[in-house]
C-alpha cells in the first residue's frame, strides 16, 4: 500500500487567515466537490509564496464564495493573499485517478489539470 495524490487545488489564493479559530482550512464547497475532498479530511497545504508546508483538515466554506481560509495556528504561517496548493492523499494498492483543479485569482474553477500538465509543472520548476 502507498499514499497517492488524489485531490489537488492548484494556486488558490488565501482569502482569510483567522488565528481565533481552533484549526483547519475552510474551502469553497464548489472546489471541495470538484476535487472529491471531504469535510474533515486531512490535507497538506503548501504555500507557494513562502515555502511553508503544513497538514490540517477541511471545513466546508460557503458555496461559490471563493473562500480559502487558514484557521488557527496555520494562520500564523500562511497569510491572506498567499497562493497555496491544497492536496489530499489516498492510501491504496493502486494509483487512483487524481482530480486536480486550477483556479483563478478569485479561486474560481478554471480547468481540470491532466496528469501531463501536472508532470510538466513539476519539471518546469526543477
Amino acid at each position: 500500500m502507498r499514499f497517492y495524490l488524489r485531490s489537488k487545488i492548484h494556486s488558490a489564493t488565501v482569502t482569510e487567515a483567522r488565528t481565533d479559530y481552533i484549526g483547519s482550512v475552510t474551502i469553497d464547497e464548489d472546489l471541495i466537490d470538484r476535487t472529491g475532498l471531504e469535510e474533515g479530511e486531512k490535507v497538506s497545504v503548501w504555500d507557494i509564496d513562502n515555502g511553508e508546508r503544513l497538514e490540517t483538515y477541511v471545513i466546508k466554506g460557503r458555496r461559490s464564495s471563493g473562500v480559502i481560509c487558514m484557521n488557527g495556528a496555520a494562520a500564523l504561517k500562511i497569510k491572506k493573499g498567499h497562493r497555496v496548493i491544497i492536496a489530499g492523499f489516498e492510501l491504496s494498492e493502486k494509483k487512483p485517478v487524481t482530480k486536480a483543479v486550477l483556479v483563478d485569482k478569485n479561486n474560481r474553477f478554471v480547468k481540470y489539470l491532466t496528469e501531463e500538465e501536472m508532470e510538466n509543472e513539476s519539471k518546469s520548476r526543477q
